[in-house]
């Protein structure tokens, strides 16, 4: 039996990760959640964790707190978001970088993840705050890649709807 739903996505086309072990990727669930995305969260996802969906979420901020919660250090957690990227694109999955924590989630840490984190990118969207300085301008510039605003966490539904839309996640 198969039932349509207009503007729901099927349960596994999306797949969440935090790039940084931050909180951040549970609130970009609560957002996927209101716009009738199923979006499956998975703190530390490896390459075997994915499965057939069609876009990868990685969510950009350092915390030393969850690193370490997680038993993994910023060159580890590098490397396997470096791996799930690559494997993703190799299954022909979308890859979308967020930023939500603006300016406060900013610093050294969360630098070195950004940085990694942008060349991954099929589309970036970005909090106000976030760019403050230029960075995300600077690792966009001579590409493809431009940055997609947002005022806010609270506003990041209509920019993530816009690109699951383009995507064809959200009909």
């Amino acid at each position: 039996l198969l039932v349509a739903f207009s503007g729901v996505s099927l349960a596994a086309d999306v797949v969440l990760t935090p790039f940084g072990q931050s909180p951040d990727a549970m609130m970009v669930k609560v957002v996927l959640k209101k716009l009738g995305v199923d979006g499956r969260l998975e703190k530390l996802l490896q390459t075997d964790g994915l499965m057939d969906e069609k876009v990868l979420i990685t969510v950009v901020a350092g915390s030393s707190k969850g690193l370490g919660e997680a038993g993994i250090d910023k060159d580890a957690e590098i490397a396997r978001m470096q791996e799930l990227a690559e494997a993703a694109k190799g299954k022909g999955m979308h890859v979308l970088v967020m930023h939500i924590g603006g300016k406060g989630r900013r610093g050294t840490l969360t630098d070195i993840f950004i940085e990694q984190a942008v060349p991954m990118a099929d589309k970036l969207i970005v909090v106000e705050g976030g760019d403050y300085d230029g960075l995300f301008s600077k690792l966009v510039e001579g590409t493809e890649l431009e940055i997609i605003p947002a005022a806010s966490v609270r506003e990041t539904g209509e920019p993530l709807k816009q690109v699951l839309t383009e995507w064809s996640i959200i009909q």
